[in-house]
């Protein structure tokens, strides 16, 4: 890490589900301390509704996000680039460290299943925390 606070940027394809949430939990639990950017290399037209409900339920709104177009200096920005389902859409960056999620698309999927990739993010997103800064101790959700 180069950077006094390390960016983060989660990517994916239509940027309104899986990174949307990545980014939240990055945000919450990460403070000031991380720079986070959330990004698709081709943007949907808004988030999904259900994921919106599963944030809200762990007190997290993201109602006002919208879906975001990957930007050059949004991946030569970022210290970690954390891809969810984009395959070869997802452009590389020399130099960058690179983590692939492996997570089910949330995309048809009922309250039940999403929470439960919801989950699996928070957990993955409180890892990636850990490792890039000193948070003092587990914080607990907001």
């Amino acid at each position: 890490m180069t950077a006094a606070r390390p960016e983060i940027l989660f990517l994916c394809v239509h940027n309104a589900r899986r990174s949307q949430m990545a980014a939240a939990f990055a945000r919450s639990l990460g403070g000031d301390q991380v720079v986070v950017h959330s990004a698709g290399s081709e943007p949907g037209v808004s988030l999904h509704p259900t994921v919106v409900a599963a944030m809200r339920e762990v007190g997290l709104d993201i109602s006002g996000e919208s879906p975001r177009a990957l930007t050059e200096e949004m991946g030569l920005r970022a210290d970690v680039v954390v891809t969810m389902g984009c395959g070869d859409a997802c452009p590389v960056y020399p130099g960058t460290r690179y983590e692939d999620w492996v997570l089910a698309d949330p995309a048809g999927l009922g309250i039940d299943a999403v929470r439960a990739i919801r989950d699996a993010i928070e957990q993955r997103v409180r890892q990636l925390l850990d490792e890039l800064v000193d948070r003092g101790h587990d914080s607990p959700r907001p």
